[in-house]
């Protein structure tokens, strides 16, 4: 049985618990009637978390509350508002966006472009809601942050073979289920309508850690004491500085103050002396009364270098040279000039997510006998180039020079530097001393 015969026979079988699953009504035994049909099915769906799974110290109450590192919660959204993890996602994911993703044809040895309608979905429009570089700066933050991207495949029909688009789903809304050696995923739709897919129907790719359904998690382990600990000196900081840049401090007042009095020096010295705007008025005692420094200052508390740190063991986590999300204290080991670091970054930090996405592409979509016919491959060219000399001495030797064969024609090389063809540019260099070209 072929591999769109197993979908469509699998699909047939979800079929009639997917319409349960939008019949109103109790929720209890909507739920019963869908586990009944699925495993009819074949595959076993596992019962919803309910509240009280979600205790401290559990999977599900770390997913929805980033745990606890330095006594802040590090989930998606706070973790985002660490500048250093916004820059190196917002780093990784704007640079994969802007990769042209072509499709090539294997004909023998040789390779060509071609012009394919999976190429128009995944350069342009994925779906009517999403473009294409928002699809793929989503598809990569996922990535990044969560552990996992998942990308349903949209098809004319259910028996249909063929793609209309893709659509994003949040790792939030997705469930893996592992059943006879096959991957099926429950997804959420927006309208709280729940349905089961065929793994032949996902774009899954997962990060580091994969156990067979799932990646880690980096909000759950790398990034949850580096960005915790990040978040409280950010805290840390505003609550300095809204104190008007002062240290916290006890004041002493000889004999003994009932508690009113307690309250109403208290309560006045925070009003007078407290913010930005109040932090040069002085201070003024008497009877006695003496200031106490409870604190650290904030070069005794080691903040500034905390802070420092922290944007370099944020930058490791994501494999991001510092200095290019603006951490300039230290240089590179990628080399020298732009054009070095980055073929760096390209090489050590992007082609690793690049490899898997091409690579889950190429097994979902080209499926029979176009999966040694076809294959995708993003073009990094873009961002490898270098400085305006640099690249027209490579045009010099890609065109031939010193009499040396040259491996390129003046048309490919304008083709690159988006130029207009020449009549009389298709021909190649062979380095012959009667300087005859070949085309």
């Amino acid at each position: 049985m072929s591999d769109l015969q197993n979908r469509m026979t699998a699909a047939d079988r979800f079929s009639r618990a997917q319409a349960m699953a939008r019949i109103p009504g109790s929720p209890i035994i909507n739920k019963h009637v869908e586990m009944m049909q699925s495993q009819r099915a074949g595959v076993a769906i596992k019962n919803e978390t309910s509240l009280a799974d979600i205790t401290s110290g559990s999977e599900m109450y770390e997913f929805f509350t980033g745990g606890s590192a330095a006594g802040m919660s590090v989930t998606e959204q706070t973790a985002m508002t660490v500048s250093a993890v916004y820059a190196s996602v917002n780093l990784i994911a704007g640079a994969i966006s802007s990769i042209p993703l072509h499709v090539y044809e294997r004909d023998g040895d040789n390779r060509k472009r071609v012009e394919h309608d999976f190429a128009w979905l995944l350069n342009y429009e994925p779906n009517p809601s999403w473009s294409a570089p928002v699809f793929w700066e989503y598809k990569t933050s996922s990535l990044l942050l969560l552990g996992d991207t998942f990308t349903r495949i949209l098809r004319p029909g259910r028996r249909s073979p063929g793609v209309t688009g893709f659509k994003p789903y949040h790792k939030s809304r997705v469930t893996v289920i592992k059943e006879k050696d096959r991957l099926w995923y429950r997804l959420l739709n927006d309208d709280g309508t729940t349905e089961v897919i065929d793994q032949d129907d996902m774009i899954h790719v997962p990060g580091p850690g994969f156990n067979g359904l799932n990646g880690q998690s980096q909000i759950r382990y790398s990034l949850k004491s580096s960005a915790g600990i990040a978040l409280a000196a950010d805290q840390f900081s505003a609550d300095f500085f809204e104190n008007g840049a002062r240290p916290d401090f006890a004041l002493e007042i000889p004999g003994k103050v009932d508690e009113a009095d307690k309250n109403m020096l208290r309560d006045t010295w925070a009003e007078r002396h407290k913010g930005m705007g109040n932090n040069h008025k002085p201070a003024l005692l008497a009877g006695g009364m003496k200031v106490h420094e409870l604190s650290m200052k904030a070069e005794d508390a080691q903040l500034i270098a905390t802070r420092r740190f922290q944007v370099e063991d944020i930058a490791r986590i994501f494999g991001v040279p510092p200095h290019m999300i603006g951490h300039t204290e230290k240089t590179t080991s990628w080399g020298s000039g732009v054009e070095q670091m980055s073929i760096g970054f390209v090489k050590y930090t992007l082609m690793r997510h690049l490899v898997k996405f091409q690579q889950e592409l190429n097994r979902k979509l080209f499926t029979g006998s176009d999966h040694k016919k076809y294959y995708f491959e993003f073009k990094t060219a873009g961002l490898e180039r270098g400085d305006i000399k640099t690249r027209y001495e490579a045009y010099r030797i890609a065109l031939g020079r010193a009499g040396e064969p040259g491996w390129a024609t003046p048309n490919e090389i304008r083709k690159l530097e988006n130029q207009e063809p020449l009549d009389d540019g298709n021909n190649r260099y062979t380095g012959e001393k009667s300087n005859e070209a070949t085309s």
